[in-house]
């Protein structure tokens, strides 16, 4: 997985009922664009992950 700065993590929900989740970039942490990566939750937290096989990148732009 390789990402940038302002670039999206769209977390797909894991049970039925949750809905997803998307997370704004806002550092690039490990190598080449890959990860760790520094993100911001919609509500304004912030954390440091690693995603796993239920998330995908959204690039910066990318329509909906």
């Amino acid at each position: 997985m390789q990402a940038k700065v302002g670039d999206q993590l769209l977390m797909h929900g894991r049970i039925v009922g949750q809905r997803d989740r998307v997370a704004e970039i806002v550092e690039v942490l490990g190598a080449n664009g890959g990860p760790p990566y520094r993100v911001r939750f919609e509500d304004g937290r912030e954390a440091v992950m690693s995603p796993g096989p239920d998330t995908v990148v959204r690039a910066r732009g990318a329509g909906a």
